[in-house]
């Protein structure tokens, strides 16, 4: 069974991960793909592959139900494990790459309650900060843009501050968690409570300029809560929920993924469906397309 597929950056390589323990790496051109890599290493079933920004080089991260979570980099057609991460003690089920203009920086979260981040260092070494996050386990993480909200349609003459590292974590406790990096420490600014439910995945919609900050998480309850904060504050307002559709969905909802310009929400649930979603002028979300199964 495939957990994950991944493009890059330029949607040129195709990154999968199954139950088999192997990650296989696609070549992809037009309609045309060809497998040109299998790395193996992980001794359990690997849930998620992460691509970093290229500004880095060929770096793929992935993480396994064995704890870990190795760091590969690709040089002349050749790959190999630059990175063992084993700070966990469970499976380490997500994983997600922060914004490029802070670096080279993962987060992994684990069902050992715990969410560690990896930043690369200026002498080849890499700094690993792990603290509890969930109890019982954390399911999934996802970064905040780097983007201030609201940058784009700032007055003239104002002055653009770097946004703080910030993302959100899911976990087993059904709470959605809002991290925020203070003088290097990671601390816990928000805690969202919605889901009656393990919170399976979370997802932090890239800035398209707009004054709000939006976060979709979805759920063992069968629902995906929309959760956004405006901007005024310095981005310490409250955040307010939204389910996005009034029923609950046929099965679990296990993913939930925007589209790169930030306005189009995917929801994959365990009836082998995926939606397609879309804030309307109203603020409410409308269902705009139903993919069907084995569609491209």
């Amino acid at each position: 069974m495939i957990h994950d597929a991944q493009l890059d950056y330029y949607g040129r390589r195709l990154a999968t991960c199954s139950s088999d323990r192997s990650i296989k790496v696609f070549s992809v051109e037009g309609d045309s793909h060809h497998q040109i890599a299998t790395l193996t290493g992980h001794e359990g079933p690997v849930w998620q592959v992460a691509w970093a920004h290229p500004k880095f080089g060929n770096l793929l991260a992935s993480c396994s139900y064995d704890a870990k979570v190795f760091i590969w980099r690709e040089v002349n057609g050749q790959w190999t494990r630059v990175k063992d991460h084993t700070t966990h003690t469970a499976s380490v089920n997500s994983i997600s790459w922060a914004p490029h203009e802070y670096g080279l920086v993962l987060a992994a979260a684990s069902s050992d309650g715990k969410i560690s981040v990896l930043t690369y260092q200026e002498d080849g070494t890499w700094d690993v900060n792990a603290f509890n996050a969930h109890s019982i386990g954390a399911n999934a993480v996802s970064w905040a843009p780097s983007v201030v909200p609201g940058s784009l349609i700032q007055v003239s003459g104002g002055s653009t501050l770097p946004a703080s590292k910030r993302f959100a974590s899911g976990g087993c406790d059904n709470v959605v968690k809002i991290w925020r990096e203070d003088s290097g420490v990671w601390r816990e600014e928000a805690a969202l409570e919605g889901h009656s439910d393990w919170v399976r995945d979370v997802a932090w919609a890239p800035s398209i300029g707009l004054p709000r900050n939006y976060l979709a998480s979805s759920s063992q309850d069968k629902t995906v809560l929309i959760w956004t904060q405006d901007s005024a504050g310095g981005g310490n307002g409250p955040w307010a929920k939204k389910a996005i559709k009034s029923d609950a969905f046929a099965d679990v909802v296990w993913r939930v993924s925007w589209s790169i310009a930030g306005n189009v929400l995917a929801v994959s649930s365990g009836d082998n469906k995926v939606t397609l979603w879309k804030e309307g002028v109203d603020g409410e979300f409308v269902q705009i397309a139903d993919v069907p199964e084995g569609s491209n």
